[in-house]
């Protein structure tokens, strides 16, 4: 689907947040996208970022989550 970066890029630049780095794959006809910004001065708290991406994915078809970077290390170093 055409756009998908271009919406999410939009939602985050109201918002008042930097995109840093975008990497994005098509792993078995499943779109993956991973995006580092920087939250250190949104428009809305965290909560309610996720809350408007969640809304986003709803509207354009995919599923977007948002995690702090806390939560990545943890997962991804042992």
């Amino acid at each position: 689907m055409k756009g998908i970066i271009a919406k999410v890029c939009t939602c985050l630049a109201e918002q008042n947040v930097n995109i840093l780095d975008i990497s994005q794959t098509i792993v078995q006809d499943y779109f993956n996208m991973m995006m580092i910004v920087d939250i250190s001065s949104p428009a809305k708290a965290f909560e309610n970022l996720i809350t408007d991406l969640h809304d986003l994915g709803l509207t354009i078809g995919v599923e977007i989550k948002l995690q702090h970077e806390d939560i990545f290390n943890s997962m991804h170093r042992i």
